[in-house]
């Protein structure tokens, strides 16, 4: 559904002590999913992942049916959005700021006909 929230990502500077980390808290398993990317199991749809220099926050993403609408709608708003991403199999993104400067990210998913 539109503006739910679908996926997270936790950044982290060391994703094997994370994953200890957020295991022993709160039981979760993962399961790897490409370079030091790891897709949280037993807990929220999301991954851990490996910080970056603009990824030092936990990164929330939010569902829309039409990535480009969201996106023309954003930039209208006063917003900011990288370029589409396609994720094969998975769907499309785009990481955003809104009209004050917070991250957060779009997420169309793969339509299955």
């Amino acid at each position: 559904m539109a503006g739910q929230i679908n996926w997270v990502e936790i950044p982290a500077a060391d994703t094997t002590k994370a994953r200890a980390f957020y295991g022993e808290l709160f039981g979760w398993t993962t399961s790897a999913f490409g370079d030091d990317y790891h897709v949280i199991e037993g807990g929220p749809a999301g991954a851990i992942t490996a910080a970056g220099d603009a990824f030092t926050h936990p990164r929330v993403y939010f569902a829309t049916d039409d990535i480009d609408a969201s996106r023309k709608r954003l930039h209208e708003l006063g917003g900011q959005g990288d370029d589409v991403q396609a994720i094969p199999g998975v769907g499309r993104i785009a990481h955003c700021q809104d009209d004050q400067g917070t991250p957060f990210s779009l997420y169309e998913p793969e339509r299955r006909d």
